[in-house]
This record gives structure tokens, C-alpha cells and sequence, in this order.
């Protein structure tokens, strides 16, 4: 029923300002009154079919799940509606989630108290290199503080709270082993420079970002004008880089410049970085 609903309003919302927040506002809640289904993983889960059967990011889930068994806390910043965070706290793991989408943050609850867990803090704000306020263009999972990312309507946008990883966490993760999981849509480099001293922290976070050089770009915009300054905060603060596909090859900047260029395809959106010189596990080591 839901999908029919859908599927006959969908065409009439880009034409109505209105009838599309009338449209989003009921689609948001009937979203929130799916019920959680079983994961192959054994815990309940809500709001994505490909999560939900365990078909959604099959290398990145398992190269997840193994850096999890050797951190303490998972921060997970674009939370979503809490895939990766329900991994973490099934291993019995502390999350720190940052998501500030109504709707994602309506399901990310649900599917934590589905499984009736303790051990998470979600903070319903964005993450950037300044305090303030945003605008998110979109909702779902490919919400972005970025105008024009994804063809998304200028319409459709939502104010939201925004803070700096530094204030938010501060010196919480000193001693702690972290893993620290990024999905905001075009915006890493700003909240980068919101977390330098979350970079420099002792132990180092492993962290895991999504960062596109062609994809969803802004109409007019190529290739990602931030790729090359994303790479260089990791670098200069010490870490390796590595792509997240079948192969875990290292990026160097010189195969990064080429790919901002257009000369070269990265292959994969998603990139590992660790510690420089620490050793990386393939997603299929015990």
C-alpha cells in the first residue's frame, strides 16, 4: 500500500511546494511504523530491503565488522537510519551516532530499541567545520548540506543544527580505540577541519569515508573540488590511505591528483585510513 501511495503522489511533488512537504511528512511516517525484520547478523532491523537481507555494501559490512573487533567505540557520522551502528552494538560495542534527518532519525531509534540495546548516544545534529546552522538539501541517505548534489530540488530542504567534532567529543576518545565511520555527501572536508584534534587523538581512529570524485557532483561541477584536500588532512595527519574493494590497494597522492583530474577512475567510493605504517586486514581475515 505504501508503495502504491508512493508511487501516485511522487509525480505531482516537484510542481506543488505544499502537497511535496505533505507528500515527504507522510512518507516519513509511515516509514517509521515498518516493523523490524530479522538480519542474517541475528539482530532486527527497519527501512532498507537490501540491509534488511544483507545484500547492502557486502565488502564494506564485512571489513566493518572486522575493524570492530578491535576498537571499543564505533562514531558514526550520517548514521543513516543505523545500519552500521546496529553491527556495532550486536558486537557489543559503544556508539556515538550522528544523524539529523527526522525520518533516519525516526528508524535509527526503532532499530535500536528493536533490539533492545544500551550503549548508544545519537546526537540529531550535522557535522561541520563551524557551530551553526544548515541547510540539508534532501532526505534519506542522500541528504548533503551541498545545493545541486544529486539532482535534488533546492525545494527540499530542511534546517538543521550544526557543531564541530572537536566540541562535540573533544578528548572523549584519548585511550579509546575508535572507528570512525563518514557518509555525508560531498561535505568530509568540512567536517575534517572541525576534527583535528579527533585526527590527532592517541590511539589514531581508523576511519572509513565516503568521498566521490565524479558522482552526484552539483550541475556544472565535474569532479569533486574538494578530492585532493580530503586525501591531504588524513595524509598530513599521519595516516595510509587504502580503496575499499576487493584488492585493499593503497592510494598515494599522485593516483589521487590523477583521478581529480579526470585521468584516472578510483574504482570505489569508499577508502579505508589507519595509522601510517599499521597493518591492514582484508575483510576475509578471520
Amino acid at each position: 500500500m505504501k508503495q502504491k501511495l508512493i508511487l501516485l503522489i511522487k509525480p505531482l511533488v516537484e510542481y506543488f511546494p505544499g502537497v511535496a512537504a505533505l507528500y515527504r511528512s507522510l512518507r516519513d511516517q509511515l516509514d517509521c511504523m515498518e516493523m523490524p525484520k530479522l538480519t542474517p547478523w541475528g539482530f532486527h532491523f527497519a527501512g532498507n530491503p537490501a540491509m534488511i537481507e544483507g545484500t547492502f555494501e557486502p565488502v564494506e559490512t564485512e571489513l566493518v565488522r572486522n575493524i570492530l573487533q578491535e576498537v571499543d567505540v564505533l562514531v558514526n557520522v550520517g548514521a543513516n537510519i543505523g545500519y552500521y551502528c546496529c553491527h556495532a552494538l550486536s558486537l557489543g560495542k559503544s556508539v556515538i551516532a550522528f544523524e539529523p534527518i527526522y525520518r533516519n532519525l525516526c528508524l535509527l531509534q526503532k532499530n535500536i530499541n528493536a533490539n533492545n540495546w544500551d550503549g548508544v548516544e545519537i546526537f540529531p545534529i550535522a557535522l561541520s567545520d563551524k557551530a551553526g546552522i544548515l541547510e540539508i538539501y534532501g532526505g534519506d541517505t542522500g541528504a548533503s548540506i551541498l545545493k545541486g548534489w544529486a539532482d535534488i530540488s533546492e525545494a527540499y530542504k530542511t534546517n538543521v543544527p550544526a557543531s564541530t567534532m572537536n566540541l562535540v567529543l573533544n578528548n572523549r576518545l584519548e585511550g579509546k580505540r575508535a572507528l570512525v565511520i563518514v557518509d555525508i555527501e560531498g561535505a568530509e572536508k568540512l567536517m575534517l577541519e572541525g576534527a583535528e584534534e579527533i585526527l590527532a587523538n592517541k590511539p589514531k581512529p581508523i576511519w572509513l569515508v565516503e568521498i566521490t570524485a565524479h558522482e552526484n557532483q552539483p550541475e556544472g561541477v565535474k569532479i569533486n573540488p574538494n578530492y585532493v584536500r580530503t586525501f591531504e588532512i588524513f595524509l598530513k595527519n599521519g595516516y595510509d590511505a587504502f580503496k575499499v574493494n576487493d584488492v585493499f590497494s593503497p592510494i598515494h597522492m599522485d593516483e589521487i591528483i590523477l583521478i581529480s583530474t579526470g585521468v584516472l577512475q578510483a574504482g570505489t567510493h569508499n577508502f579505508l585510513f589507519r595509522e601510517r605504517q599499521s597493518e591492514i586486514r582484508s575483510p576475509s581475515a578471520a
